[in-house]
């Protein structure tokens, strides 16, 4: 269970690290200049960057994923245990009890007994594959969302490149000045916000 509840960091960080967010646009020709500190573009350069670690920290939506499913597994957890702990008592008890069963009585217990430990195997085992289903749609949505964002981002901008630095990444160093992660996050904030507002109207509509 402890694995599965580390997957969807592993994964992001794993797309977001290894896909370096390396953009390439196909869209305007350069023009030989050079990125002012804000991230716009002048005549020169038309590279940027995002720092990964920052954007995951501070991206409302992989915050609220995150806290969602750590819940979720929680409260999967307790449910197992609640359930494993009410089997160990009946086992208990039938060992207790069996010497005064008559050996019909004490094989159909211990068969009973035997199906419902085959069946908490087997609800923990769908409960964790059901699990790690979500937390991996939740990836490919948390994925989708960043690469539409900087798709957008980048007509407004015209940047040849929007690359993804992290520490111990490809990239060895990068210029505090190409540095727009405050405004990728910040517009990704705000889409999610607006769509959290879309989602409650229409629930409202609904009603």
């Amino acid at each position: 269970m402890n694995n599965n509840t580390s997957l969807i960091w592993n994964v992001v960080l794993t797309l977001a690290v290894a896909v370096l967010f390396f953009l390439h646009f196909s869209g305007k020709p350069s023009t030989g200049s050079e990125t002012v500190a804000d991230g716009s573009v002048v005549p020169g350069r038309r590279t940027v960057y995002v720092q990964v670690d920052s954007l995951l920290k501070n991206y409302e939506f992989f915050k609220d994923t995150k806290k969602e499913l750590e819940n979720k597994n929680f409260q999967l957890e307790n449910d197992l245990n609640t359930k494993g702990r009410s089997l160990q008592n009946e086992v208990a008890f039938f060992q207790q009890k069996a010497q005064t069963m008559t050996p019909e009585q004490a094989r159909s217990t211990e068969a009973q007994l035997m199906k419902k430990q085959q069946d908490l195997v087997a609800y923990r085992d769908q409960s964790a594959q059901a699990l790690g289903m979500e937390e991996a749609k939740k990836n490919e949505e948390l994925y989708k969302n960043i690469r539409s964002y900087i798709d957008k981002y980048n007509k407004e901008n015209g940047y040849e490149y929007v690359l993804g630095y992290s520490l111990g990444g490809g990239i060895l160093f990068a210029n505090p000045s190409l540095d727009v992660t405050k405004k990728i996050i910040d517009g990704l904030n705000k889409e999610y916000k607006g769509s959290d507002k879309e989602a409650a109207a229409d629930s409202t509509k609904k009603k």
